[in-house]
C-alpha cells in the first residue's frame, strides 16, 4: 500500500520527532493533541530541532520550511481518518492506548495501519483492540527520532507480511533501519539495554565506583558512546523503572528486576534531566550542573 498521510498520535518527546522526519520524507504529517498548548510545545521542538539541522549544514532553509509546512495539527481524533499509517507516541498507559485505538478503529479505513511506539507494552494485546489485528505492529523509535538510525518493526503473531513489507519501506524512505523483531517484552535493544543499567545501578549500591567513575570506565573501556548513569538520566529513571518492571513480570530473571536504589530515586521524583536530578543534577536548559 503506498503511504501519502501519516497520522500521528502525540507530539512530545517522541511524537515531535516522528512528525518531523516523516515531513522531511515528504509525508503529508497530520498530528494529534490533546490541548492546544502541547501542540505549540510540539512545534518549538520541531522549530528548534529544523533550526539546528539548518545551522549544522545538513539541510537547506527551503528544505526546513517546506517540512515544517507538511505538518498539521488538531485536537480531534476523526481528523487522522483520512490516514493510511496512523503512528501512537502517547504516554505508556494501557487503558488509554486501548481508548485510543478503539476510537481510530471506527474512524479509519480498514486499509489503514496502526503502529504504536511503545516501548514496553504487548503489540498483541493492543492489536485487540481493534478490527484489524493483521494490520497493527510496532513501530519503536529512538529518542532523539532526528537523529537515531534504529527502528524497531514489531511483528505480533497477527501481523500480516503484507504489513510488515509496508513499514520496511516507510522506514527505509524516512532514513532509518529497520529491523523487524517478535512481539516480546523489550523486543531487541531494550530487553539488553535495561539489565545492563540496572548491573551498574547495583554495582553504585555495593560501592563498587561512583557514577562518574563508571560512565567514565565504560566509554573508554567499552567503547560506549554515553556512560550508563548519564544515559539513565537522559531517558529517565521513571522509565528504567517501568521497563524493569515488564520485563521482569514476563522472565522474573533477577537481572531484569529493578533495584532498590532505583525504585526509590523514582519514589523521591529523581527522574533525571527532565526533573533537574537523577544521579546528577541539571539546570533549566537541562545541561548537567558540574
Amino acid at each position: 500500500m503506498a503511504l501519502q498521510r501519516v497520522g500521528v498520535v502525540g507530539f512530545g518527546l517522541m511524537g515531535h520527532g516522528i512528525a518531523q522526519v516523516a515531513a522531511q520524507a515528504g509525508y503529508q504529517v497530520i498530528v494529534r493533541e490533546t490541548e492546544q498548548r502541547f501542540i505549540d510545545a510540539g512545534f518549538k521542538r520541531v522549530d528548534a530541532s529544523l533550526d539546528r539541522m539548518v545551522k549544522g549544514g545538513r539541510v537547506a532553509e527551503a528544505e526546513a520550511k517546506t517540512a515544517r509546512g507538511r505538518i498539521e495539527t488538531t485536537t480531534e481524533v476523526k481528523a487522522l481518518r483520512d490516514c493510511q499509517l496512523v503512528i501512537e507516541a502517547i504516554t505508556e498507559d494501557l487503558a488509554l492506548k486501548k481508548t485510543l485505538y478503539r476510537e481510530l478503529d471506527a474512524i479509519c479505513p480498514p486499509a489503514t495501519i496502526f503502529a504504536s511506539n511503545t516501548s514496553s507494552m504487548t503489540i498483541a494485546e493492543l492489536a485487540a483492540s481493534t478490527k484489524r489485528p493483521d494490520r497493527f505492529a510496532g513501530l519503536h523509535f529512538f529518542n532523539p527520532v532526528q537523529v537515531m538510525k534504529l527502528v524497531e518493526i514489531v511483528r505480533a503473531i497477527t501481523t500480516s507480511d503484507e504489513t510488515i513489507g509496508t513499514l520496511r519501506e516507510f522506514t527505509a524512505k524516512i532514513g532509518k533501519t529497520g529491523v523487524v523483531c517478535k512481539d516480546t517484552p523489550g523486543f531487541i535493544v531494550n530487553r539488553l539495554l535495561i539489565p545492563y543499567l540496572n548491573a551498574a545501578i547495583r554495582a553504585l549500591e555495593e560501592g563498587v565506583a561512583t557514577p562518574e567513575e563508571i560512565d567514565e570506565a565504560v566509554k573508554l573501556g567499552l567503547g560506549y558512546p554515553m556512560g550508563p548513569f548519564t544515559l539513565l538520566d537522559y531517558v529517565g529513571l521513571d522509565t528504567q523503572y517501568h521497563a524493569s518492571n515488564v520485563l521482569y513480570d514476563e522472565f522474573k530473571r533477577p537481572d531484569q528486576a529493578p533495584p532498590p536504589l532505583l525504585k526509590r530515586m523514582v519514589l523521591a521524583g529523581h527522574h533525571g534531566r527532565k526533573s533537574g536530578r537523577g544521579f546528577y543534577q541539571y539546570d533549566e536548559k537541562g545541561e548537567r550542573k558540574k
